[in-house]
């Protein structure tokens, strides 16, 4: 009989059990579960009418430079654009592509000198250094969101930016503001400085760093289209109810998740046209900040990938590149079409099977599991989990519902809401739990 580790606690595993349809994974309403006393959000007076909402699209901008904490910038992207949110994301620099922190590459919209004499529902910047201080010296931003204050339209930063920007652009006097945890001593010369994940006063919404972002941009939601809205976008996110406080996982038939080809783990992280942006950033931001060696391959036959929400990113090489490498995990963002492209993907395909014939640790997360493991047969004698749509697609379900599922030398988890849990199981692995955990305080995804 296999042996059993199990690492979390009943009463955290998966706390609501959407039953969504495969066709409609992207957009799919559901009510997320309540917050719990821990996690303060302060709501005071903001609201856009019926009227206004039927007219036109809301319209948001969200800035970006070199040096942008990029989980911070695309989970705002992705989970807006998923509330119907015209978003365009603007590059501080002189050129469309931006270096953003963990040498992740992304891709603009436009220039912020496009958007200059542009009106926008809600501004929503980014934290991550030296990024925040750029956007700072930025004078056309800087212009754009003094007017969006004066005109009585919401405003909102995240991370170092609260303290940065805004405090220092003299928007935050005489309000409540949260923001990363090492900055609150700035941030209290320019406003009430408070420790909620994520603050609300009047149009200024603020929130402490990457591991409360969807936390935030979901608030963001709510501020902009209402209460419902955000429970429609949240729900299908798998977020977790018991926001700050330590990650769970369930391990079956634990083993040793070792690396020989170098100091750290060598990771490999596909992406294609499709794939779920969130999970992926996510996945290479977390990983890279543990100094573990992530490898983004590109299986298009072009580096720059168009993903699920139009967030455009950049791999470091090609597929075929890739493939000429060795790897002590190989771990997949979901995304349908992302999920289908590396189905059809032979040579993904082959490496995955070679990383589990030689036992070496392999991934999946989201739609991946159902719809790229196990028609491959790479669930095989496996437990796991997926997306809750999907979950009936998988041979063995019975512990489907769990957030996070390792078993040996495989991993899987559910969705966008539970990619940081999926991340930090795996540095855990390869590292420890102890920095696991240490590194979930820095990202502010568990109580510092």
């Amino acid at each position: 009989m296999a042996s059993r580790h199990v690492v979390a606690p009943r009463r955290l595993l998966f706390a609501f059990k959407p039953r969504l349809s495969p066709t409609t994974l992207p957009t799919t309403t559901r009510i997320a579960p309540p917050l719990k006393k821990k996690t303060t959000i302060t709501r005071l007076s903001f609201s856009v009418s019926a009227s206004s909402m039927a007219s036109s699209p809301m319209k948001v901008l969200v800035p970006v430079a070199n040096g942008t904490e990029p989980l911070e910038a695309v989970v705002t992207i992705d989970v807006l654009r998923r509330a119907g949110a015209e978003v365009t994301v603007a590059s501080a620099e002189e050129q469309l592509r931006v270096d953003v922190c963990h040498g992740a590459k992304i891709v603009a919209d436009a220039l912020i000198s496009d958007c200059a004499d542009a009106a926008f529902d809600l501004v929503s910047l980014p934290g991550g250094m030296p990024g925040a201080s750029s956007l700072r010296d930025c004078k056309v931003l800087e212009d754009l969101v003094k007017k969006q204050a004066a005109d009585g339209r919401l405003y909102a930063a995240i991370c170092a930016s609260p303290a940065v920007v805004l405090g220092s652009w003299g928007l935050l006097k005489g309000l409540k503001a949260t923001c990363h945890p090492s900055l609150m001593e700035q941030l209290s010369s320019f406003a009430t400085a408070v420790e909620s994940r994520v603050q609300v006063d009047g149009k200024t919404v603020t929130s402490r760093g990457p591991g409360t972002t969807m936390e935030y941009a979901v608030t963001l939601v709510e501020q902009l289209f209402g209460k419902e809205k955000a429970e429609e976008v949240g729900g299908p996110l798998v977020m977790r109810s018991n926001h700050g406080d330590e990650y769970h996982m369930l391990e079956l038939n634990p083993m040793d998740w070792t690396f020989d080809k170098g100091p750290q783990p060598q990771i490999l992280v596909p992406i294609a046209n499709g794939s779920e942006e969130m999970e992926a950033v996510i996945i290479i931001d977390v990983l890279r900040r543990s100094k573990a060696n992530v490898v983004i391959a590109s299986v298009e036959d072009k580096v720059e990938i168009e993903a699920s929400r139009k967030v455009k990113l950049v791999a470091d090489m090609l597929l075929d590149e890739a493939s000429k490498l060795s790897y002590d995990l190989i771990v997949l963002p979901g995304g349908l079409g992302g999920a289908q492209a590396f189905a059809k993907c032979d040579k993904l395909v082959n490496l995955l099977k070679k990383q589990k014939e030689s036992n070496r640790p392999y991934g999946a997360i989201c739609a991946s599991p159902a719809l790229v493991l196990e028609p491959h047969g790479l669930l095989k004698g496996k437990k796991a989990t997926a997306f809750p749509a999907l979950c009936n697609k998988l041979s063995d379900a019975s512990e489907a519902e769990n957030r996070v599922v390792v078993d040996g030398n495989l991993i899987t988890s559910r969705g966008p809401g539970t990619t940081m849990e999926f991340a930090l199981a795996i540095v855990e692995k390869f590292f420890g739990r102890k920095k696991a955990l240490d590194l979930a305080k820095a990202l502010v995804f568990t109580h510092p």
